[in-house]
């Protein structure tokens, strides 16, 4: 685990000028990307959350899936066993920095419709989420 050293901020910081490690959740059970969909759904059952952190082999965060993704993978008429988490991924490319402000990171998750964003360190490993409050 990686620890964040947080700077005190004066009393009167602008709001939406602070970051995202202010208000970010734990990362929360990570797994690997070559774990299947079921095993995946059994983690989280078994954790009793909706969203895992995918990991690929050297750590690096790749990604989230949620329940109800997987859930509608599993559902589909296209499923087999064989599907892997990283077979489903969405968007591999949606992460953000701790250094990011809370404003930056609204606007991207809205203009990307994306209700939660892994929040990863230098090196891609996943250090929280973030998560739009409704």
């Amino acid at each position: 685990m990686t620890l964040i050293q947080m700077q005190p901020r004066p009393a009167s910081a602008t709001p939406g000028h602070e970051t995202v490690v202010a208000v970010m959740d734990a990362a929360g059970p990570q797994v690997c990307d070559d774990m299947s969909v079921e095993v995946a759904l059994s983690v989280m059952a078994a954790a009793r959350t909706g969203r895992l952190v995918v990991c690929d082999q050297d750590g690096q965060c790749t990604g989230l899936v949620t329940q109800t993704e997987l859930t509608a993978v599993r559902d589909s008429s296209a499923y087999t066993d064989r599907v892997r988490l990283r077979d489903i991924l969405d968007d591999h490319g949606s992460f953000t920095s701790p250094m990011t402000t809370m404003a930056e990171a609204a606007h991207a998750m809205r203009s990307r419709r994306l209700g939660v964003l892994p929040v990863v360190d230098d090196h891609g490993s996943a250090l929280g989420i973030l998560a739009l409050s409704r």
